[in-house]
C-alpha cells in the first residue's frame, strides 16, 4: 500500500530553508515507497477567504482560483506536510491564506455535518509542520495552533513538528548539524501506516 504524502511549501521565498527541509521529507518518504507531491503555494493563485459563507451551503469554496486544485489532493492524501517559516510569530501570508480557504472543510464538517470520506487506503490522515525562524528564541506555538486547527477540519491527526530556530539566511539550514537528516527521517516514517 503506497501512502500519498502531500508537501505544501508555504514560504514566499523559493528554495529557501523550509523548502529545502520539505524536499528532504519528501525524499525520505519516496525512499520508503510513498507517492509524493510538492506544491509551492507562492506559485499558486490562492486568494484570501472572503467570508462570504457560500461554503456553509455547499461545502466547497466558490472562488475559482488555484485552491480548487488543492481540494481533491487534501482529501486523498494520507500525510500532509506544511513547510513554512515563522513571520511575526505566525505563518506567512501564503500559508495562512491557504489555511483560511480550508474554511470550506470546516463548514462541510461542522455546519453541513458531512464528514470527509476516508482516504483510499483507509489510513488515518496525519499532518506535520516543518518550520524555521530567524530568531534563536522564537516560539513556534502560534503556527502550531493554526496547523492543528487546519488539520482538525480534515479529520487529520497532528503528528508533530520539526522546528529550527536561529535559521534566517537563505540556505542557512544547510549548516545545521542534523536538520536535513531529521527531515529525511521524518519522511521515511511518514511512508508507513501507523508511523509518523
Amino acid at each position: 500500500m503506497r501512502l500519498r504524502v502531500l508537501g505544501l511549501a508555504g514560504s514566499p521565498r523559493r528554495r529557501g530553508n523550509t523548502e529545502l527541509l520539505l524536499d528532504q521529507v519528501l525524499a525520505g518518504a519516496a525512499n520508503r515507497g510513498a507517492q509524493t507531491e510538492k506544491l509551492i503555494l507562492a506559485d499558486m493563485r490562492i486568494g484570501p477567504c472572503r467570508e462570504c459563507d457560500s461554503c456553509s451551503e455547499t461545502g466547497r469554496c466558490v472562488q475559482q482560483d488555484d485552491y480548487q486544485l488543492l481540494y481533491p489532493r487534501l482529501i486523498k492524501a494520507e500525510r500532509i506536510v506544511l513547510a513554512a517559516p515563522i513571520f511575526f510569530t505566525g505563518l506567512p501570508a501564503q500559508a495562512k491564506a491557504f489555511i483560511d480557504r480550508c474554511q470550506c472543510f470546516w463548514a462541510r464538517k461542522h455546519v453541513l455535518k458531512d464528514p470527509l470520506p476516508s482516504t483510499d487506503t483507509g489510513v488515518q490522515r496525519q499532518g506535520f509542520l516543518v518550520s524555521t525562524a530567524g530568531g534563536a528564541d522564537v516560539s513556534f506555538q502560534c503556527a502550531i495552533r493554526a496547523v492543528k486547527a487546519f488539520l482538525e477540519t480534515l479529520d487529520a491527526q497532528y503528528g508533530g513538528e520539526l522546528s529550527f530556530p536561529g535559521v534566517d539566511e537563505k540556505g542557512a539550514i544547510l549548516n545545521h548539524p542534523t536538520a536535513l537528516e531529521d527531515a529525511f527521517a521524518l519522511g521515511k516514517s511518514l511512508a508507513r501506516p501507523g508511523e509518523g
